[in-house]
């Protein structure tokens, strides 16, 4: 028994030593990760910025310059620069929220959602003067989240509501919540192009559309962005939709959270 005992404790010990190796590795690993998408994020941000707004500029100064000397066909291709140019700058500047939304840590708060998305509203409709919106708010929660990043969230899922239902003659758009022992859901609904269901799981997912392009302006990050920082919550988020009649967007954020600090640094949540 005591060989026997003695032989186990030995591989235990083997075991142990492998495992540590194992996260000390996994560690490093972690750490070039994060010190390659620095120089992605610094790459992105300065490399590909820089000759973008070169091109936006000089499309602008030669409309603004020669406009009146060109014909159609011309001005409307300087307006398809200008516009794609705007596009990218756009798609740069979501890649680049979402990649470095990994790297942050929660800093949670008791968050008014009703002010907020009032708050959100107000700034959102500041744009739409021709389009008289229907907007219900009511009924929500206070959260316990970080504020930040749930105000993007409800900017996200707003701003979608409001893009989706312009084309209706009346869009109406609902934004509310309900209070439950261990989590909050909030929800906003629209009455505007909607999708098909079958689809629904691609929502989240980057660069993942239902409409086109000509249809509805999007660079496809928005959503992918709100379930990485719903997730980061550790709650959840999904979609309801019919073709033509609206969609809904439901998210969990659980309550009562309590934190550690890991030795990475990071702050984990546990519901």
């Amino acid at each position: 028994m005591a060989t026997a005992f003695n032989r186990m404790t030995g591989q235990i010990y083997m075991m142990w030593h492998d495992l540590e190796q194992k996260v000390q590795d996994r560690t490093w690993q972690l750490e070039r990760a994060n010190k390659e998408l620095d120089a992605f994020s610094y790459s992105v941000s300065h490399d590909l910025r820089t000759p973008l707004r070169a091109i936006n500029g000089y499309a602008i100064m030669l409309k603004e310059d020669y406009g009146p000397q060109f014909d159609a066909e011309a001005n409307r291709i300087i307006n398809n620069i200008v516009t794609n140019a705007t596009r990218m700058g756009q798609l740069i500047d979501d890649l680049l929220g979402f990649a470095r939304l990994g790297k942050k840590d929660l800093v949670l708060t008791h968050v008014d959602m009703q002010d907020l998305a009032h708050a959100v509203v107000n700034e959102l409709l500041q744009n739409e003067d021709n389009k008289d919106y229907d907007i219900q708010i009511t009924g929500l929660p206070v959260a316990e989240a970080d504020a930040g990043m749930v105000r993007q969230v409800l900017v996200n899922l707003v701003s979608n509501a409001i893009k989706y239902s312009s084309k209706k003659e009346r869009p109406v758009i609902q934004i509310g919540g309900e209070d439950h022992d261990d989590y909050t859901v909030y929800f906003v609904k629209d009455n505007g192009a909607g999708f098909d269901m079958a689809y629904a799981d691609k929502l989240f997912g980057v660069f993942q559309r239902l409409h086109s392009q000509e249809e509805f302006e999007g660079t496809g990050v928005g959503l992918a962005l709100v379930k990485r920082i719903i997730d980061k919550h550790h709650g959840t988020i999904r979609a309801e939709g019919h073709e033509g009649k609206g969609a809904a967007f439901y998210f969990h954020l659980p309550k009562k959270y309590k934190y550690e600090r890991q030795q990475s640094g990071d702050l984990i949540g546990r519901g």
